[in-house]
């Protein structure tokens, strides 16, 4: 009867860990999206915001986090319930996920470039960073993200055998684009991507520590939010060890593979999610006055803030 019962919690142990672990995967993906969208519409509302190249910047880094946070979470719950789908399907899902993965660490570059030329050059920033070269900036952003996926799939459907293009699979990018030229694509632009942004990241840093040191706060505040896009960053990176940790732990228990599944998943892909509203939406006062109504439901006074608190809105 011991054994019986001991073989029972075994088995039913994944099934209550696995319900768990979806139920706070989809409970966070909500709550973090909801907040996202108040600051969506927070921005849309305010002429203010809407010609500032820095809160642009920042708004398309939440909605590029809302999508991304929407597909991974898909993602998962796919893969701890029905497992496995079929390739078109799988497609569909994992290109925009890399592409807007691909685009959270160059977007981070261009905040911090643009909150170093707000401090360390302040009478040229107006030239550099207008509204029109910032969406240039999105744009191409985009065109860098797409063109490092776009290949893989024209090569899915030149060079994959039909009968695999019909398949279901277990759904990520390794096993979508499973041929070496694509593992090699993926490795060459993961390292050179990486390299812009942390060196971008260092650069930015080290050039506002020097202006802060005989500066008010605002270029303290600048530094800050540098260290906390780093902090950010490094978060993010995690997402290019997770397969040589899962597949290094392929002989754990399956409830230990799939709590340590759920614990990467919430630290590669939640948390960084989380920290970009405090970067800029939370800390911001000006941006943060205006959200705080519309979190709390209540209506907020149209036009622009005063200047002088406009001016303050550097953190």
């Amino acid at each position: 009867m011991n054994l019986a019962w001991g073989q029972n919690q075994t088995l039913a142990a994944p099934q209550a860990l696995r319900a768990g672990s979806n139920a706070a995967v989809l409970f966070l993906c909500i709550t973090i999206n909801y907040i996202n969208a108040a600051m969506v519409h927070t921005f849309h509302k305010h002429h203010v915001f809407r010609t500032s190249p820095r809160f642009i910047l920042f708004i398309h880094l939440v909605v590029n986090d809302m999508i991304q946070l929407s597909i991974s979470s898909t993602l998962f719950l796919l893969s701890t319930t029905v497992r496995t789908v079929s390739v078109h399907v799988c497609c569909l899902l994992v290109v925009p996920a890399v592409a807007t993965t691909q685009n959270t660490p160059l977007n981070l570059s261009l905040m911090a470039t643009e909150c170093c030329l707000a401090v360390c050059a302040p009478l040229r920033y107006a030239g550099v960073c207008s509204v029109l070269r910032t969406r240039l900036s999105i744009a191409l952003m985009w065109s860098v993200s797409l063109l490092s996926v776009l290949p893989d799939v024209v090569l899915l459907w030149a060079a994959e055998p039909p009968d695999f293009r019909r398949s279901r699979i277990l759904c990520n990018r390794d096993t979508l684009f499973r041929r070496a030229e694509s593992q090699s694509r993926r490795d060459v632009s993961h390292i050179l991507l990486l390299g812009l942004v942390w060196s971008t990241l260092v650069y930015t840093y080290l050039r506002i520590l020097l202006v802060a040191k005989a500066a008010d706060g605002a270029a303290k505040k600048a530094r800050s939010t540098i260290l906390l896009h780093a902090f950010q960053m490094l978060l993010s990176m995690l997402v290019y060890v997770q397969p040589m940790v899962l597949q290094g732990a392929g002989t754990m228990a399956p409830a230990r593979l799939l709590l340590l599944h759920f614990l990467i998943f919430i630290l590669n892909q939640m948390l960084p999610r989380f920290l970009s509203p405090f970067i800029y939406g939370f800390r911001d006062k000006t941006f943060w006055r205006y959200l705080k109504k519309n979190l709390c439901g209540t209506r907020s006074q149209q036009g622009a803030p005063p200047p002088g608190r406009q001016a303050k809105a550097r953190k």
